[in-house]
């Protein structure tokens, strides 16, 4: 089946208030005419910032993570519901940098993705392997493990508000790049992971981004894979030109 192309911009820890607004304004004629989704997850105290900046445009906006908790005494975390009331639209769960540097867990990951779900946020769940899983031959099952675990309780009607990013920690601010062969058999099996939990139309409609240095010169042949829906990007994000180049190659991989 045909599923929509999603691109989006993981921002990271950049840019403040002013310069959200500088370079949405800047990426938004580039990328009007686009047949793809396209996506800004940005830092929280530049939220208000690019709601703001994307009115009138194709560009939708999300959040870079949320708690599991509806509210309470969890100093420093900001709640999915939060995100929510202020018209934030997507919000990614389980980041490799939040995973390696903020102690996320598989059952973390889990669990805010429950939390975004319930507050009508839509979720960019992240996967992947480290370099030593890659090569201890374990790609597999890691990420089919971590697909298992953060979709349990979630039910079939959910899916359409998830999106998956495969992105393999070793490849993710490195440079290095799986190659699109190994992008495409890694979305396959997490791919064939939700089947085994949902069935074959669940697995077929569930839009499979990958992540891990994604730029112009490559998302061509990356998003020209028949199990790769879209990108996570990081780097190529911050720079407008680089981000519509990916998207445009979103759209001709349609």
């Amino acid at each position: 089946m045909s599923r929509t192309k999603v691109i989006a911009g993981n921002w990271k820890m950049n840019n403040n208030p002013e310069q959200t607004k500088a370079l949405i304004n800047e990426i938004a004629p580039l990328v009007s005419g686009s047949k793809s989704d396209v996506i800004v997850c940005v830092p929280y105290v530049d939220l208000a910032a690019a709601l703001e900046a994307v009115k009138g445009t194709n560009i939708k906006v999300g959040a870079q993570n949320c708690s599991w908790a509806v509210s309470g005494a969890f100093t420093g975390e900001v709640s999915a519901p939060m995100l929510k009331s202020i018209g934030v639209e997507y919000v990614i769960t389980g980041h490799s940098e939040r995973r390696t540097y903020f102690g996320d867990t598989d059952v973390t990951v889990r669990d805010r993705t429950r939390a975004a779900l319930d507050a009508g946020l839509k979720v960019i769940l992240c996967v992947g392997e480290y370099l030593e899983q890659r090569e201890q031959g374990v790609t597999a099952e890691v990420c089919a493990m971590q697909t298992k675990i953060a979709l349990q309780g979630v039910a079939a009607e959910e899916l359409k508000n998830i999106i998956i990013a495969y992105e393999p920690v070793w490849a993710i601010g490195t440079g290095k790049t799986a190659t699109a062969e190994q992008a495409d058999e890694v979305c396959a099996i997490i791919r064939a992971t939700v089947g085994g939990l949902y069935g074959e139309a669940a697995a077929d409609s569930m839009i499979i981004q990958y992540g891990g240095s994604m730029n112009a010169g490559n998302a061509a042949e990356l998003l020209s894979k028949p199990n790769v829906d879209g990108g996570l990007i990081g780097g190529a994000s911050l720079k407008a030109n680089d981000f519509a180049q990916i998207v445009k190659a979103a759209d001709e991989s349609l």
